[in-house]
C-alpha cells in the first residue's frame, strides 16, 4: 500500500478512516496490491472468525461503501454484522450526507445548481460510464454542486466546488462534471484529452476529495459527523492558483 489510511475514529462497531489516493477499496482478482479491504481484515480479525463464508459482511470485509482508487477522503468500515447491515441500509436509503471537494475546468455563472442525469455503463468501454438522455429513471443520479471559489490563470479558468451526491452511482461525480463540460482536473478517464497530461504537470492526481460524511451511529443511534482536510498535495495545487 502506498500509504496507510489514517484512523479518524474507532469503537467496537466501526472504523472511520481517511483513505489515501491511489489505493483500491475492494479486493478483486485483477487487483494485486493491498486494498482497504485487506488492510482492514488484518486490523480487525473478527471479520474472519465469527461469520460463515457465505456472509456478505465477510465477503465484503466490512466495506460498506467505496471511493474510487484515485479519490481520497473519509470512509466508514463496519466491524460487526449488525453495524454493516445498519450502515449499508443508510447508504442505500440515502440517509447519509456525503460532501466532496473538486477542482474543475472552467467558470460558472450560477453559484450553485443540481445535475440530474441517468448514468449507464459506456457502450464501447466497460471501464467507463456515461450519461443517458431520456434513459431509465431507475438509473437517475443526482448531484448538488456549489461554487466555493473561482480562479483565472492566464487564459484558463478553474472552479473549486463542493459536491453533494444524493445517489451513489459509480463515477457519478466525475461523469456528471464531464456532462457539464467541467471535468475534474487531472481526471485520466473523464478529463479533456487535450489538457489531461498538462493538468498532471501542476496537479499530480485527480482533484477529488471526500471531505465530509454524516450518518447515524449503528450502535448508539446518534447522528455523527466526520471530516477530512484536503491532502497536502491538493492544498498545494490550490495555493499555486492564487499566486
Amino acid at each position: 500500500m502506498r500509504s496507510e489510511p489514517r484512523i479518524i475514529f474507532e469503537d467496537e462497531s466501526m472504523l472511520v478512516i481517511e483513505k489515501p489516493a491511489g489505493v483500491v477499496v475492494n479486493e478483486a482478482q485483477s487487483v494485486k496490491e493491498e486494498t482497504i479491504q485487506s488492510w482492514f481484515a488484518k486490523k480487525c480479525s473478527v471479520l474472519s472468525t465469527q461469520y460463515s463464508v457465505d456472509s456478505e459482511f465477510l465477503q465484503k470485509g466490512g466495506v460498506v461503501h467505496r471511493l474510487d482508487k484515485d479519490t481520497s477522503g473519509v470512509m466508514v468500515l463496519a466491524k460487526t454484522l449488525n453495524a454493516y447491515e445498519m450502515l449499508k441500509s443508510q447508504f442505500l436509503e440515502r440517509k447519509t450526507v456525503k460532501k466532496y471537494t473538486a477542482l474543475v475546468h472552467g467558470g460558472f455563472r450560477d453559484p450553485e445548481g443540481v445535475i440530474s442525469q441517468p448514468i449507464i455503463r459506456h457502450p464501447k468501454d466497460r471501464h467507463r460510464f456515461t450519461t443517458e438522455k431520456g434513459g431509465d429513471l431507475s438509473r437517475t443520479a443526482i448531484t448538488h454542486w456549489k461554487v466555493v471559489k473561482q480562479y483565472s490563470v492566464l487564459s484558463a479558468q478553474y472552479s473549486l466546488l463542493e459536491l453533494e451526491p444524493h445517489t451513489g452511482r459509480t463515477h457519478q461525480l466525475r461523469v456528471h462534471l464531464q456532462y457539464m463540460h467541467h471535468p475534474i482536473v487531472s481526471d485520466p478517464i473523464y478529463g479533456f484529452k487535450k489538457t489531461w497530461k498538462e493538468d498532471l504537470t501542476w496537479c499530480p492526481r485527480l482533484f477529488l476529495h471526500a471531505k465530509y460524511l454524516e450518518f447515524t451511529h449503528p450502535a448508539t443511534d446518534e447522528r455523527v459527523k466526520f471530516e477530512s482536510e484536503l491532502p497536502s498535495e491538493l492544498e498545494q495545487v490550490v495555493t499555486s492558483l492564487v499566486h
